[in-house]
């Protein structure tokens, strides 16, 4: 009883999620507006430009990392520089100041997230992020509830014990 009731929770949980998804790559789940327009769907997804060479800190950190000014500027000194968004990217270079991201993911501060792990058992960067490379703008698809990773951690035979998340 106690499974069929689990596994119906992470069915309905997935229902959510496909849902929230199909509304975010219609543009229907609201993203944050960031200070510099920058398309997942072109680099990620036309371009092909894997999830780690911008965030590379998932593989070694807790934190994925936002890419840095001058991860951004190796491509775009020459690629696409006429355009007015980059345009705004190279005023960051110039000045020395980073991009002010507006974060879209976040977990509440007494759980603990590490990115590291994830990568390393080959999970992928959409099972919790969602298709970032179908999404003009990111938004927040997956509800990142303890209930929703408790059913992911189940489902692919995770770390159920409170101290693989909680310290």
């Amino acid at each position: 009883m106690r499974l069929r009731v689990r596994l119906g929770l992470a069915g309905l949980s997935g229902a959510v999620v496909s849902l929230a998804v199909e509304l975010a790559i219609a543009g229907a789940v609201e993203a944050p507006r960031q200070p510099i327009l920058f398309s997942h769907k072109l680099h990620a997804g036309d371009y092909k430009i894997d999830c780690q060479y911008c965030h590379a800190d998932a593989r070694r950190s807790s934190y994925a990392g936002i890419p840095s000014v001058k991860r951004c500027m190796g491509c775009h000194q020459i690629v696409a520089a006429a355009k007015p968004e980059v345009q705004k990217l190279q005023a960051h270079w110039k000045d020395g100041r980073p991009v002010p991201w507006v974060r879209i993911h976040k977990v509440p501060g007494f759980v603990h997230f590490p990115h590291k792990r994830h990568v390393e058992v080959g999970l992928a960067c959409q099972t919790c992020h969602g298709p970032v490379q179908a999404m003009a703008e990111v938004a927040q698809v997956a509800p990142l509830t303890m209930g929703w990773c408790v059913s992911c951690h189940a489902e692919r035979r995770g770390p159920l014990d409170c101290v693989a998340c909680h310290h």
